[in-house]
């Protein structure tokens, strides 16, 4: 087991060691799957941020949550702000799948996303083969 010290931690702390999930939404084709992954602190925080500034409606909420851990293969985020309103007019099914499991992956406290995570276990069946 390698203890991290101080020559060790560059090493440690320059590889990327966020999990993901990856969701099928046969919603949008019999093939989709959406990688969902952790948030490192600064998105938790910058999410959280935004979150307690707004005040938003839920689908506002569930939409910045997938802008933040919506990943590619490569951990690179896949929406931005410009596709905000399209995730909103998405299936709200949909939505609380994904969101249910950013929640739950991310080790949230979904006081304010209760809607998402009481759909959590309808999540579960939806998990692709082979997530990570």
């Amino acid at each position: 087991m390698k203890t991290l010290s101080r020559h060790s931690k560059k090493d440690i702390l320059t590889e990327r060691h966020l999990k993901t999930e990856a969701v099928a939404v046969p919603e949008w084709g019999s093939d989709v799957c959406v990688l969902i992954s952790e948030m490192s602190g600064l998105a938790r925080d910058a999410f959280y941020a935004k979150k307690d500034a707004e005040n938003p409606p839920i689908s506002r909420s569930q939409s910045d949550l997938l802008l933040a851990t919506v990943v590619d293969e490569s951990g690179k985020l896949v929406f931005d702000e410009t596709d905000i309103e399209a995730l909103r007019a998405q299936s709200s099914a949909v939505l609380d799948r994904l969101v249910a499991v950013a929640v739950r992956i991310n080790g949230m406290h979904a006081e304010s996303l209760e809607d998402a995570e009481k759909n959590s276990e309808t999540a579960l069946s939806f998990l692709c083969p082979n997530s990570t």
